[in-house]
């Protein structure tokens, strides 16, 4: 990319923002700013990866007994210490940690949020060169400012986000996030080192000709499931799965269509990470207009009951996913859902 001097940076959008709002801190777009700088630290590790001895698996497994990988460590490591060095941040929990981890200090107690994320969604796809990515979701924390944060505060169901956002890292650089003002995102100009706004006001279209699925687990999917399949094949959709959520929903957003990731008999309480992936995909996905279902109700309306917990996810273009609706509950969702309209810059 070249520079354009019409173009903005991160930096110079999110002050842009903050202009617009003349009470607003400024310690949200603090703490996008500090995500941004982890992901340019890893983007310059993924991208030598083929050259240094960073790839491939460690000796130990995560909380969900998945292989760590190198670049895994490497990348919590770079978001924990932009965070934890911050002021915008009270504490993290991370899909490589089995809790919480509480920033007490004076600086950081004063923070009104919290940070959950997946360090390096796909990262068993490095040695592939296949686009791997960084997920993360921003809680506006329910203990007092000034001390220190509690698991209550990282316990709230996906309405409660202020922001939530990803990195992709593959053929470009990207950083996408959502507020409740819209979806924007930025490509990484290697040239001088800075995200610029590339993708203004990002719309998930309402409709798509691909979905996406992991098909080699068909015999363990629900008729239901099954029989919507069928439905996109006799549609003439195509199927576009990658592997990398972070990949395959960033293609649904842009281009539309829909991702699943059912429950199967082996994983009855579906495999995906409702804190750390499904609900910020769901938080993005409905603010550019798109939906997100585990199946019986909203993704951002499941109130959590663990840091780990797990849920089937259906997310992408709303027609496709009002389709589905057809299959898993006639008539659709009888629930009436809202989400709050608070602000925060």
């Amino acid at each position: 990319m070249s520079h354009n001097q019409n173009i903005l940076t991160l930096d110079e959008f999110t002050i842009q923002q903050l202009r617009m709002f003349p009470k607003a801190t400024g310690e949200l777009s603090t703490l996008l700013r500090d995500i941004g700088l982890a992901a340019k630290r890893i983007y310059a590790e993924v991208n030598k990866s083929g050259l240094a001895n960073i790839p491939g698996a460690t000796d130990t497994k995560n909380v969900h007994s998945e292989q760590v990988q190198a670049l895994d460590v490497f990348a919590h490591n770079q978001l924990k210490g932009v965070l934890k060095n911050g002021l915008s941040c009270a504490g993290i929990a991370s899909e490589e940690m089995e809790n919480i981890e509480v920033f007490d200090d004076a600086a950081n107690n004063k923070s009104k949020y919290v940070v959950m994320f997946d360090p390096l969604d796909g990262s068993s796809n490095i040695d592939t060169n296949i686009s791997i990515g960084t997920i993360f979701g921003v809680y506006r924390r329910i203990s007092e400012t000034g001390t220190p944060c509690t698991m209550e505060d990282f316990l709230q169901p996906g309405n409660k986000q202020v922001a939530a956002g990803y990195i992709i890292y593959g053929s470009s650089t990207m950083l996408v996030y959502a507020t409740r003002r819209g979806v924007n995102g930025f490509t990484l100009d290697p040239s001088i080192g800075e995200f610029c706004l590339s993708h203004p006001n990002m719309q998930c279209p309402t409709n798509g000709d691909s979905y996406s699925v992991n098909q080699g687990y068909w015999y363990q999917y629900e008729r239901e499931i099954q029989l919507f399949i069928t439905h996109c094949q006799e549609k003439g959709m195509s199927q576009r799965y990658v592997g990398s959520m972070v990949a395959d929903m960033h293609r649904t957003l842009l281009k539309g269509g829909i991702f699943l990731y059912p429950a199967t008999y082996r994983k009855p309480s579906g495999k995906l990470r409702l804190m750390y992936e499904c609900n910020p995909f769901a938080f993005i996905i409905q603010v550019a207009g798109g939906e997100a279902i585990s199946g019986t109700a909203k993704i951002i309306d499941i109130v959590p009951e663990c840091l780990h917990q797990v849920s089937p996810v259906f997310i992408g273009s709303k027609m496709l996913v009002g389709e589905l609706k057809k299959y898993l509950h006639p008539g659709g969702l009888h629930k009436v859902y809202s989400n709050p309209a608070e602000i925060e810059i």
